[in-house]
């Protein structure tokens, strides 16, 4: 079956009817992670020769937007486990990417630490040698799927070798890992993305990805991309569900004293083909940055710095719209904008955060360096 008609009976089936429990209860989507397992789509962008589907971050973005479009919570899951997928398919070994196409493991990304914040680039976690084995110490600020996936593509500082960081791929369930409180937000509630800490974790030589002190350069060429892209189409999902939602709410209420729908009011016409021709323009950018990806176009890093930024702005800002120009019936819970208002301000302040991309995009448009110290 193609991914497509798979992906489409599992939002059907799983996802959209627990799109509103995820969230009141702030559950992890495990049902939907489980179907998609069993689908192939968490395998999806494996290469074929390691048993996976072998697509590329096209495919990746159209199964994220989908989703988006019916649970945030599940999107943003799957997002982080493709964005780390891409780094463990390009470093990782013959085993980790043949346990990932297997459908029966779930992983993420665990950059963002408590001591650099947004500052991804920044890891403050240790990496020791110590008795041919490696202790890593760390306080992640915010994992996604924090106890529930089945690895992490964890940051430190390098343990030899100059460098900002290396990567490594640890097993979520070490004794040594804790999750140190639930996460209880305002938007995107089932993601789990919460506190990780290790105190004491030995892992082995081999689970590293890349060399000592690459991962920075990794995780700006490789897991960047695939994040940004994917965030991007996470927003645009997210902005054509608040669209169809506010069309469907003008179409079938009625003013009755004045025999009109809201779909006759010149206002509400106005706003609705506003915030149309916004999620239009966020994906046409969308697209624009997938083909510049695959092509190996000049202007792909570029795109890439613009497009979560933008899209993330785009479905903040067409989820506000669509609350004015619904009035109160938007604010409750059963229209499912209410749902969706939230969870579109999450893109804003997920690092890279919409105030770095800017500078980033700043920086690459005057030929400079994107961190300060050199690093591209």
């Amino acid at each position: 079956m193609p991914y497509e008609e798979a992906l489409q009976q599992i939002i059907e089936d799983v996802v959209q009817p627990e799109a509103e429990r995820v969230d009141r209860d702030g559950i992890f989507p495990r049902k939907a992670v489980e179907a998609m397992g069993e689908a192939g789509l968490l395998g999806l962008t494996v290469p074929r020769e390691s048993g996976g589907g072998g697509q590329t971050v096209r495919a990746a973005a159209d199964v994220v937007r989908r989703l988006a479009g019916s649970c945030g919570s599940t999107a943003m899951v799957v997002l982080m486990h493709y964005s780390a997928t891409a780094l463990i398919t390009a470093v990782g070994t013959e085993e980790m990417r043949q346990d990932i196409a297997s459908g029966r493991h779930l992983t993420t990304l665990a950059f963002s630490e408590a001591g650099s914040r947004s500052h991804f680039w920044a890891p403050m976690g240790t990496a020791t040698p110590r008795d041919g084995a490696i202790v890593l110490e760390s306080s992640k600020s915010w994992v996604t799927s924090a106890g529930e996936a089945d690895s992490y593509v964890w940051s430190s500082r390098p343990a030899a070798s100059p460098g900002a960081m290396t990567l490594w791929l640890v097993d979520s369930k070490d004794p040594a890992l804790s999750v140190t409180r639930r996460f209880d937000g305002l938007g995107l509630r089932g993601n789990h993305s919460a506190p990780v800490e290790t105190k004491g974790m030995q892992v082995s030589q081999d689970r590293m990805l890349g060399a000592d002190g690459s991962g920075l350069d990794l995780a700006l060429t490789v897991a960047l991309p695939w994040f940004l892209v994917l965030n991007a189409a996470a927003s645009v999902g997210l902005a054509d569900a608040v669209v169809a939602e506010t069309l469907q709410h003008l179409r079938g209420t009625r003013l009755e004293h004045l025999d009109q729908s809201l779909a006759d009011q010149p206002v509400a016409r106005a706003s609705a083909a506003r915030m149309r021709i916004e999620t239009d323009s966020a994906r046409a950018l969308l697209d624009k940055t997938v083909d510049a990806l695959e092509q190996g176009l000049p202007e792909a890093q570029l795109l890439t710095l613009e497009v979560k930024a933008a899209a993330a702005e785009t479905s903040a800002e067409v989820a506000d719209a669509a609350l004015k120009v619904c009035g109160g019936a938007a604010f409750r819970k059963e229209l499912g904008l209410e749902r969706r208002f939230r969870d579109s301000r999450a893109a804003r302040v997920m690092a890279p955060t919409t105030d770095a991309l800017l500078d980033f995009t700043g920086r690459a448009l005057l030929g400079l360096p994107l961190l300060d110290g050199g690093a591209q």
